[in-house]
């Protein structure tokens, strides 16, 4: 029996003679210890090829978010994402009492039904495409990669505000009806690009620790305050509804130029780098041990609680925000002392109260993460309270008799039913869309975030349809 110590020295022996022989006693080649070929490790890491100084630096030091540049550029994202929504739903006046209305127009009959409808109709022209791109982005990646992807669908947006801008300038007194539909199908082409764009983009957040995807929610909702206030600021100091409607189309534009600009600032970024190089090294591994093909259904089955989460807190609150919540009047009949005037009542207790709140809720996700995942669907479901509520306080909608009695009188407290609606939507659809991620494996998490992203359109797109039953509610429910 030849010990190890006798094997050593025969091969020691053996490279001194310059013998090119192997010695018999040697069964197996001299190995290094520790032994590389021991870890298994793939070619690629004992070459070190494909290993770049910057990467081995970001290996040995991971880099954070300095000044949380990336985690505000994904709020940036965010607020362009709904900007288009948010841009046409908060100028309702200018749509229905300006450009369609009887005093610019002149006109009466079929002409004014046009303004009756206008915010159905662009309900319906915004989410139907937006809802089907968000769903087909998923499945198919239109328009190549994602700068290609993104680059296009910011480029769209531009261009239609700029034919927003330009009918804004033109006198259509004398063509309301062409105006409308103009107006309509920008408002589907909009929709169009922004589907394909905020689908991208919820991808992208999902990728990175689950607070960025938070960031894109936040953004959709500071949105909504942004463009409240623009409204009411663009309002207050201009001279004509003309003038307030240029230079409130004019800072989307510039909003959008500010989100295409950052987003070729994003790969420069040593953070955002960071996790890129963690997802692709991810994927590789499990791209070596199954199929490339992505199993749609498996992602879809394992994240839909947070999807069905998603989907219910924007279906209750599209059910009575913006159509049912603008159209609750001040009570003139309450005594009690309430500081908002009549003039700005919708825009103050309607608008700006549910960004401004739905903005804190999601905010509030940065330091509060409750409930869990598996607890969620409670608040989430209990939300459904609002309809009723706002029912029975003193709505009144276009050109509709109420039969319903009033039963919610004072001011006070339908402000205080709106400020919780909307901090719980904020807070509730932040939660749910960070946690969808989180239920499948790093390799999957960009799938189940554009899942997310597309359920919540969908939620949105429901709860517009099913808004349209409340007038028809309130007008045959009486006792």
């Amino acid at each position: 029996m030849v010990n190890k110590e006798e094997t050593d020295l025969l091969a020691k022996n053996q490279f001194q003679n310059g013998s090119s022989e192997r010695s018999p006693f040697l069964a197996e080649p001299v190995r290094l210890t520790p032994a590389w070929e021991a870890n298994n490790l793939p070619n690629d890491e004992l070459n070190f090829k494909s290993m770049t100084m910057e990467r081995v630096r970001m290996e040995m030091s991971p880099p954070v978010d300095r000044w949380k540049l990336v985690f505000l550029t994904f709020v940036l994202h965010g607020l362009g994402t709904l900007m288009p929504w948010n841009m046409f739903i908060t100028a309702k006046s200018y749509f229905v009492d300006f450009k369609l209305g009887p005093e610019y127009t002149g006109m009466s009959g079929d002409n004014l039904e046009y303004a009756k409808y206008f915010m159905n109709y662009v309900g319906f022209a915004a989410q139907i495409p937006n809802l089907l791109f968000n769903w087909l982005n998923i499945f198919v990646k239109i328009g190549g990669n994602l700068t290609t992807r993104i680059v296009w669908s910011i480029f769209i947006e531009i261009v239609i505000f700029i034919i927003t801008v330009v009918l804004a300038m033109s006198d259509s007194s004398n063509w309301p009806a062409q105006f409308f539909w103009v107006t309509m199908i920008s408002v589907v082409i909009l929709n169009m690009a922004n589907g394909i764009y905020q689908n991208t983009v919820y991808g992208m957040a999902a990728t990175l620790p689950f607070k960025y995807t938070g960031a894109v929610v936040l953004g959709s909702n500071v949105s909504g305050l942004f463009t409240t206030i623009i409204s009411i600021i663009s309002t207050e100091f201009a001279s004509s509804d003309r003038t307030a409607a240029i230079y409130y189309f004019i800072t989307a534009m510039f909003v959008l130029l500010v989100c295409f600009d950052t987003y070729f600032a994003l790969p420069l970024n040593r953070f955002f780098k960071y996790h890129e190089m963690l997802n692709e090294k991810e994927a590789e591994k499990e791209t070596k041990s199954a199929s490339n093909d992505v199993p749609y259904g498996q992602v879809f089955r394992k994240s839909f609680p947070q999807l069905f989460n998603v989907f219910f807190v924007f279906f209750v609150t599209l059910s009575v925000f913006p159509a049912v919540h603008s159209d609750i009047k001040l009570n003139l009949d309450d005594s009690t002392w309430f500081p908002v005037p009549e003039k700005y009542f919708v825009s103050i207790t309607c608008f700006l109260t549910f960004n401004l709140f739905a903005m804190l809720g999601s905010l509030a996700t940065s330091w509060v993460n409750w409930p869990k995942p598996k607890y969620l669907v409670w608040p989430v479901v209990l939300r459904v309270v609002f309809m009723p509520l706002f029912l029975l306080c003193n709505y009144h909608p276009l050109n509709t008799e109420r039969a319903l009695p009033v039963l919610i009188t004072s001011n006070w407290a339908y402000w205080v039913i709106a400020i919780i609606m909307s901090f719980s939507s904020g807070y509730l659809s932040s939660l749910g869309m960070m946690y969808a991620p989180q239920t499948v494996t790093p390799k999957y998490a960009s799938t189940a975030g554009m899942f997310a992203a597309a359920m919540l359109i969908t939620g949105i797109f429901s709860g517009i349809a099913f808004s349209t039953l409340f007038p028809l509610l309130v007008n045959v429910i009486g006792w």
